[in-house]
């Protein structure tokens, strides 16, 4: 190879480097970066961190424990990706349900794991901080689960007090969940589906949801054998026509209503 060729070669080489160096990290997620990588990503633009909150429950004998911290997880993904400003952080994956001894609630079922209220605050509250700390101006806190709800937006009220006269704002966004409660039940009855087939834990609305974005969390044998499941065994609902394009409307309503909401609310003057 000729010395000519080989300098252009170099150059290449160099400017192929210098591309690369220069592109944006591809992951929205905060556990997938550098901190170098963060660092730079927050500075670039993205001040917007959604906490993303699930929950390790029984979710009856069709779908696995991991469900909400799964789904979460990559819904926050698509919103993040929808904001365009947004980073991911970890999954809250120990949150309240239910006393523990007695077993109350999901407790009831071996596998779920609880945490008491308190302790579950304190913990969103020290993730903000953290998150506060590396230059994100809004803390966003989304919530897969409904009986955390309320921490959620206490959590958000105590932060907005505290950071009162400074750039940071924290936000309970509500729509993430009341889309999947709401629009999302609303677009299955449309279809001919009564309440109770749908359900409201482990029923035809939430396996549906959990088959639109992961699949391998469904046990869909159990639901081919025609064995109805009932409370006794976790299952508020029918779930045995559960199908993943019936999920697919809560995906898409979910992430468009919570993209605007929080679109909504960091646009608000600090």
């Amino acid at each position: 190879m000729s010395v000519r060729a080989l300098r252009a070669l170099a150059c290449f080489a160099l400017f192929a480097a210098a591309v690369a160096h220069a592109q944006p990290p591809a992951s929205v997620f905060l556990e997938e970066l550098t901190w170098t990588e963060l660092r730079d990503e927050v500075r670039s633009g993205k001040t917007v961190v959604i906490v993303p909150v699930g929950g390790t429950e029984q979710n009856g004998p069709h779908m696995a424990l991991g469900k909400h911290n799964v789904r979460v997880k990559l819904l926050a993904e698509r919103i993040a990706r929808g904001l365009g400003n947004a980073v991911v952080a970890p999954v809250v994956a120990y949150v309240p349900e239910g006393d523990v001894s007695p077993p109350t609630s999901h407790m009831r079922f071996a596998g779920t794991i609880s945490v008491p209220n308190d302790v579950f605050q304190r913990l969103l509250e020290a993730a903000a901080k953290s998150l506060r700390q590396h230059g994100f101006r809004d803390v966003v806190f989304i919530g897969d689960h409904g009986g955390y709800q309320k921490d959620l937006r206490a959590v958000a009220l105590r932060l907005d007090r505290e950071w009162k006269g400074t750039p940071t704002r924290a936000h309970a966004i509500d729509a993430y969940y009341q889309t999947a409660e709401n629009q999302y039940k609303e677009a299955l009855k449309v279809r001919g589906f009564r309440d109770a087939e749908i359900g409201t834990h482990a029923g035809l609305a939430d396996t549906s949801l959990t088959l639109a974005v992961a699949p391998a969390l469904v046990r869909t044998e159990r639901l081919k054998s025609g064995a109805k499941p009932g409370a006794a065994e976790g299952t508020y609902g029918d779930p045995t026509r559960a199908a993943a394009d019936l999920g697919q409307l809560g995906v898409d309503a979910i992430v468009a209503q919570s993209v605007a909401a929080i679109r909504k609310a960091t646009d608000t003057p600090r």
